[in-house]
């Protein structure tokens, strides 16, 4: 006679804002990265947390949603404070702290330990979803990525600009060589288009970032090295819910992403 087995559903726990500190940081290594800002916890809550909410932003939006999820922490990329801001506790500061001291919700932000790790982070996640393998990392802190698309390469920038496009959703600005075939790809999330020309040096057929500055233009003309923005927040996705995830495995948490559109 047959038995059927049930297999028991994992376990949820909660923890409190220090352990869940403790395992961002065991993973991320903010010490290792000069940043811009305090990475770790921001913003210190009262609850025990069950629910961990992640986002790309810390903003209002983000936090009211999070409150509306009943959320006890919450995950940035960019987060409330940052170096040589002003320090005084007004307007839309005030309203984003009066919120989360309110309702007990802790913050956490990470910032370049987010863009840098090689698994979770917003490169590799961001070559993932575009198919990209990494092959060697190049630039500041070794943040950016070089390496080749899985499927092959393209036959022009405008092919890359596509892909890039259908795989997030967001219309590509394009500059360079419109006729160069793309074998080798460098990227790097957000504003990174001051790695352009380290791409250059690096061998890249084209670089994806987040935004253009008016310099890189010229550059891509001059050069034919495509580049291509995608969008600084399309480009920033997916590294934070990637970590959350984790956190939710090793902790035994529930976890959730809450996007708010941002055309940027």
């Amino acid at each position: 006679m047959g038995h059927n087995t049930r297999i028991a559903p994992k376990k949820l726990f909660m923890t409190d804002a220090k352990t869940l500190g403790q395992a961002l940081d065991a993973l991320l290594q903010p010490d290792k990265f000069k940043d811009y800002g305090p990475n770790g916890l921001q913003v210190e809550g009262d609850r025990e947390v069950h629910l961990l909410v992640s986002g790309v932003t810390a903003s209002r939006a983000l936090i009211e949603a999070a409150i509306e999820a009943n959320a006890d922490a919450i995950l940035v990329h960019h987060g409330l404070f940052w170096r040589g801001q002003d320090g005084r506790v007004t307007g839309w500061m005030r309203e984003r702290l009066r919120l989360l001291l309110t309702h007990g919700i802790h913050l956490f932000a990470y910032h370049l330990p987010l863009d840098a790790h090689p698994e979770l982070g917003n490169n590799a996640q961001l070559g993932r979803v575009l198919g990209l393998q990494t092959e060697g990392r190049f630039g500041e802190q070794d943040l950016a990525c070089l390496g080749q698309g899985l499927n092959g390469g393209w036959s022009s920038p405008q092919g890359l600009a596509d892909h890039v496009a259908g795989a997030l959703g967001r219309q590509v600005t394009c500059v360079g060589d419109s006729a160069r075939p793309v074998r080798r790809v460098a990227w790097c999330t957000g504003g990174a288009q001051g790695y352009f020309e380290a791409a250059i040096a690096a061998g890249a057929d084209a670089f994806i970032t987040g935004e253009i500055s008016e310099p890189q233009a010229h550059l891509a003309r001059e050069t034919g090295v495509a580049f291509l923005a995608c969008g600084h927040h399309a480009s920033e996705r997916y590294g934070a819910p990637a970590v959350g995830a984790r956190m939710a495995q090793d902790l035994g948490l529930v976890h959730r992403f809450i996007e708010i559109d941002n055309p940027a």
